[in-house]
């Protein structure tokens, strides 16, 4: 892919969740200026394994990379003439396509409810994550992120549909989590990392307490003050004991992280062919 004017590749990944955060991490050190655009819907609970702090606090830290806010679009493009880096932003992607000309776009919010966009053309390559994607439809390619199938979709096929079944930690699956009831403002003093036991009050929902679903880490919550909409996730609790994990790149990430890489890499030696046919 160019790099006109010198700049780096300018990568933009809708999310700034644990996916997006690994996918980020893997550009970033293959010489990308990535963009991890926020979106709300789902809330980010894994927060100790995202950049996605950096939205409140400026800066956030993720095995050995720090990643920045950014508020504007100008300091996205001056960024593009300086050493490779993670930016984390609440400008979407209309914000951000006036920016420059976008190297490579990656879907990785993993959205299980909502229609997934078209992407193709906003970049030049463009690759979906998760639910609803196929490389012969919206996006240029389709990763499946659904653990036992995670990698890369061939031909005309779409990523599975999301079915409502949570995948397994420890032997435990969707009795881990909370679910909000319904909409509301969530409050919580709990930090991720703390031991918890079953019954005891995290937070509460528009007042009403929710309660820790079993004993355990907490591995994931949803940061204090945030708007939440019905049915999304509250909180993670990892039933792991000392194999729990709540903070880095976890092997579904690294896994998810890896098959993108390799879409990137197939597309690049596709275009030289191209370029350069036999």
């Amino acid at each position: 892919m160019p790099q006109p004017n010198d700049q780096r590749l300018f990568t933009v990944i809708l999310g700034t969740n644990e996916i997006a955060s690994a996918i980020g991490i893997q550009l970033v050190r293959a010489g990308h200026c990535v963009v991890l655009s926020h979106d709300p819907d789902p809330p980010v609970i894994r927060r100790k394994m995202t950049f996605h702090d950096a939205l409140f606090t400026d800066t956030a830290r993720l095995e050995d990379i720090v990643a920045e806010r950014v508020d504007d679009g100008m300091q996205v493009y001056q960024s593009l003439r300086r050493p490779p880096r993670i930016l984390v932003t609440w400008l979407g992607l209309l914000d951000l396509l006036p920016v420059r000309q976008i190297d490579l776009l990656i879907d990785a919010r993993l959205q299980k409810r909502r229609i997934t966009p078209d992407l193709r053309r906003l970049a030049l390559l463009t690759i979906g994550l998760g639910p609803g994607f196929s490389s012969n439809f919206n996006c240029d390619a389709a990763v499946e992120t659904r653990p036992g199938k995670i990698g890369l979709v061939t031909g005309r096929r779409w990523t599975d549909a999301a079915d409502g079944i949570a995948s397994s930690l420890g032997d435990v699956g969707a009795e881990r989590f909370v679910y909000a009831q319904f909409a509301g403002r969530w409050h919580t003093p709990i930090e991720i990392g703390t031991r918890v036991y079953k019954d005891f009050v995290l937070g509460h929902l528009s007042g009403v307490p929710v309660l820790a679903p079993r004993d355990g880490i907490l591995r994931g919550i949803a940061r204090d003050g945030s708007e939440v909409p019905a049915g999304v996730k509250l909180l993670e609790v990892d039933p792991r004991g000392r194999d729990a994990q709540w903070t880095g790149i976890d092997d579904r990430g690294r896994a998810i992280a890896d098959a993108t890489m390799a879409a990137v890499r197939l597309n690049a030696i596709r275009r030289s062919t191209q370029r350069n046919p036999a």
